[in-house]
């Protein structure tokens, strides 16, 4: 009985102190020896600077920074008089980087905003007197704490750290208001909620939906909201800020080709799919690699075009869904929304491929020269990706990792083992792998110009089905026939 009572005070005992320990708000945050360096260069001319921003609220989260942001009641001429390296990167707005310490430090004079006709940019600024007022402009709670640089007391008026604690996002004062200033900041809501893994607070959310915001968030430029979605897929679980940004309309704006996703419904009784369209497409950026942002915005886009392709079939008293062809009209629903997106002709070349190839079906029977045409159709830089994309496509059917020893697994393990063979054995996998080239063929007689590079093409087939084909002496000799019997004019 005493071990029973024991064990009943150490539990209460571990229970209040953790309880202690979430109700422990933050009042000092460590400050970085270069940081305190540079403040005491600014107190040693009279004035004060703060840290702020991300930094802030990442150290109290317990994580670790290294892109830190101060503010300060020194103009940026005379953060300029103070330091020997600044760079006027927003003079406009009250903002030089300090270079200094191997660190570039973001700088801003304590300001207020006035006025946001363009929807991003303040119409003017002017400069406040306290880092309270200075703080008083910004988005959201956890962005609007300060910490003192020589001490490195925080200063809290928006309660920002109690927001932090429970893992809310909550604007500074009127979410209607804050949005109107500027429209990337509903984005940015959503991309922090996933980012951080947050709630996002339910008048914040409400707000989101708002015809008005909606409007205003509207009038940012694609390559705002590119980036602010590309790094949405690249937080660990991105389903969820896609999912608020589908929720509240503001995925219509920019991508209006998922809408037709919704209630696109795939499940028959075969059992492939769990979810529609809409929710497999998310829930396949999950199960996507998060450090490879081609990868993920191929699953994103690899199905965008199964409600165009969409039949069903009557079979047995069955309705079975097919979507045949839909890869090639996501390649094309993937092409124009990332034009549109002005993401890089790479990026958009390298996730169309993927997304035009992802249905590709291998075989323990494939031949050899099956395997090789395959390589050389995908490109050997492109395996890799094309695999993690199929395994993210499977992940999304059920929301659920694809484990060892599965059938998706056991299949890519095959087929890359083959493609390791093949490849160690120096196959020609391109025309630069072939034993001759231009130069060769035209040392036989055969002109420059159309024929020649349709000879090549052709001896390229051949030692794809026939590696032993690929020497010098066999080539000369079989392109010297096609040339003759093909492409030679005789008079």
């Amino acid at each position: 009985m005493v071990k029973f009572y024991t064990f009943i005070d150490v539990y209460f005992r571990l229970c209040y102190n953790k309880i202690n320990m979430l109700l422990n708000v933050k009042s000092h945050i460590p400050i970085p020896n270069e940081l305190k360096k540079v403040n005491d260069l600014f107190k040693k001319n009279g004035f004060k600077a703060y840290l702020v921003g991300g930094a802030v609220r990442d150290m109290i989260l317990g994580k670790e920074s290294h892109d830190w942001d101060l503010a300060t009641d020194a103009t940026p001429q005379q953060v300029m008089g103070i330091f020997h390296k600044v760079i006027p990167t927003g003079i406009a707005h009250g903002t030089v980087t300090i270079h200094i310490f191997g660190l570039e430090l973001e700088t801003t004079t304590f300001r207020t905003d006035v006025g946001y006709t363009d929807g991003r940019h303040p119409d003017k600024v002017e400069y406040a007197s306290t880092i309270e007022e200075d703080l008083s402009r910004r988005d959201f709670t956890m962005n609007a704490i300060a910490a003192d640089l020589s001490t490195g007391q925080l200063i809290d008026p928006f309660k920002g750290i109690q927001d932090i604690h429970k893992r809310i996002i909550r604007t500074v004062g009127n979410p209607l208001e804050r949005f109107d200033e500027d429209g990337l900041r509903p984005v940015r809501a959503v991309r922090f909620a996933g980012q951080l893994g947050f709630d996002i607070e339910e008048n914040t959310m409400t707000a989101l939906s708002d015809l008005t915001v909606r409007k205003k968030t509207a009038s940012i430029s694609m390559e705002r909201f590119r980036d602010e979605f590309c790094k949405m897929l690249s937080t660990p679980l991105p389903s969820k800020s896609l999912r608020i940004l589908e929720q509240t309309g503001l995925l219509d704006i920019f991508i209006p080709e998922f809408k037709v996703c919704r209630n696109c419904i795939q499940s028959d009784k075969r059992g492939f799919h769990d979810f529609d369209v809409a929710d497999h497409l998310l829930y396949a950026c999950d199960g996507a690699p998060q450090d490879n942002l081609i990868v993920r915005l191929a699953a994103f886009y690899h199905d965008i075009g199964k409600p165009e392709a969409k039949t069903v079939e009557k079979k047995d008293g069955y309705d079975i869904i097919h979507f045949h062809g839909h890869e090639s009209i996501s390649e094309k629903k993937a092409r124009s929304s990332m034009t549109n997106l002005k993401f890089s002709n790479e990026q958009i070349a390298r996730v169309a491929h993927l997304v035009k190839e992802h249905m590709f079906f291998y075989e323990s029977s494939w031949t050899d020269a099956a395997v090789r045409r395959f390589i050389i159709r995908i490109g050997l830089e492109n395996l890799k990706d094309l695999f993690d994309l199929r395994i993210s496509d499977v992940y999304g059917m059920h929301n659920a990792p694809v484990v060892l020893g599965s059938p998706t697994l056991k299949n890519l393990d095959e087929l890359n083992q083959r493609i390791k063979k093949i490849t160690e054995e120096k196959a020609a996998l391109s025309l630069k792998d072939l034993e001759v080239n231009g130069a060769d063929l035209m040392n036989l007689g055969i002109p420059k110009g159309k024929y020649l590079g349709m000879i090549l093409k052709e001896l390229f087939e051949t030692v794809t089905d026939s590696p032993t084909m690929n020497t010098k002496e066999k080539l000369t000799e079989l392109a010297k026939n096609i040339y003759q019997q093909k492409y030679k004019v005789t008079g």
